[in-house]
């Protein structure tokens, strides 16, 4: 499996070759738009795309040839995301173009991408701090994305490819619980508190209640200043998230290097779709639609095919609701679960719990593919590459 790094370089135009980038931003967008609203929302396939509407967008917009298909290319993955969704797409924005090796490449005697814009090729300086510079050294790189950021600048996202080690083979597996008062519990013990980020969220909510009202409804210098405040705040909320799970999801995969371990996590797609089905309180849905745990999941996938560490999804179902000692269904109350097996009564942390039945279906996995007489349900791959549970209905035991 290959696995491809993405480097974000700021880039350093002069004033003609950011008017160029403009340009070409909104040729590739509006090549996009046009596509996409010609052609029927079924097409998905960018061969076909391709065929019905290069030679249109090649005299309509000025695109080169391989733009022309890069836009037809993007229109189809974006057209394949937003049907696993049971959406449609509706706009391309002038924020991103996608380049391949015909007219993208890094040079990296002097630090500059040369990429080819609306009028030919332009050499571009390029911003690489320490990190990008040690990744990018001796590097040929093949594909980029050309960005303009929120904050009005323009970047290069570089993508590496690179040979991962060979996973790692072992009947060792370590259990992640996922939850929203602990953001992860391991099967080893490990937990990660999510009052903080819980706190946070809060904390961001409320100022941003706040400046809104003022925003509207303030004189004309307070709607000003707090236009001025929200934009400041802008993804400063994401970003702490995306901080506190690139740290736990590190902590996981390295604690599973050291034992030699496979990690085993719950397949928790679509759980946003069936809580908000439920009757909640406006706080409860923004607290549950605003837990990233698919965030710490990709999190967990990439950083274990980079270390050689298998991860893999286990069907979820009452993990939460069984013993790990003797497989009977007992009480949860909040954080505490009790056993009501009198031969068992184990009680203890209700997702450390959960993290031990996950693992135990993470052994069954990996030590019999086609399941055991405790754990019998097949597993299979989704799209994002990670195994995703399968229960079939005749499978009494993992209902």
């Amino acid at each position: 499996m290959e696995q491809v790094l993405t480097l974000v370089c700021k880039l350093n135009p002069t004033q003609k070759q950011a008017e160029e980038i403009e340009l070409i931003l909104k040729a590739f967008a509006d090549a996009c738009n046009y596509a996409n609203q010609k052609l029927k929302s079924q097409i998905t396939s960018k061969t076909t795309i391709q065929n019905m509407v290069y030679n249109e967008i090649r005299a309509l917009f000025g695109l080169s040839a391989n733009l022309a298909v890069r836009a037809c290319a993007r229109v189809g993955a974006n057209r394949k995301t937003a049907k696993l969704k049971d959406k449609s797409v509706k706009e391309f924005k002038p924020t991103s173009a996608d380049y391949d090796a015909r007219i993208f490449s890094f040079r990296e005697k002097d630090w500059t991408v040369s990429l080819t814009l609306m009028n030919g090729r332009e050499h571009i300086k390029i911003d690489a701090g320490n990190y990008q510079r040690g990744k990018l050294k001796g590097r040929k790189p093949t594909s980029a994305q050309l960005c303009k950021h929120r904050d009005g600048n323009y970047y290069s996202h570089i993508q590496i490819k690179d040979e991962p080690p060979t996973p790692i083979k072992s009947n060792n597996v370590i259990g992640v619980d996922f939850g929203r008062r602990d953001i992860a519990v391991t099967s080893n013990g490990n937990k990660w508190d999510g009052k903080q980020i819980n706190d946070v969220r809060d904390k961001f909510s409320r100022v941003r209640a706040s400046l809104q009202k003022k925003a509207t409804k303030g004189t004309r210098s307070t709607r000003r200043r707090a236009r001025q405040i929200l934009k400041r705040l802008s993804g400063k909320e994401r970003r702490f998230q995306q901080w506190l799970n690139h740290n736990i999801s590190k902590s996981i995969i390295q604690d599973a290097l050291q034992n030699n371990a496979v990690v085993a996590i719950e397949d928790l797609s679509g759980i946003r779709e069936r809580t908000n089905q439920k009757p909640r309180n406006k706080t409860e849905r923004r607290r549950s639609n605003s837990w990233s745990f698919y965030q710490l999941r990709s999190f967990l996938e990439y950083k274990g095919v980079q270390f050689g560490v298998k991860v893999i999804a286990v069907p979820p179902a009452y993990t939460s609701q069984s013993c790990h000692e003797c497989l009977h269904i007992g009480l949860r109350s909040d954080k505490r679960f009790k056993c009501t097996n009198e031969a068992c009564s184990w009680s203890g942390d209700a997702d450390f719990n959960g993290a031990k039945n996950i693992a135990a279906i993470g052994v069954a996995f990996v030590n019999q593919p086609r399941g055991s007489n405790r754990l019998c349900c097949e597993l299979s791959v989704d799209s994002s590459g990670l195994l995703k549970a399968y229960t079939d209905s005749r499978c009494r035991q993992c209902r």
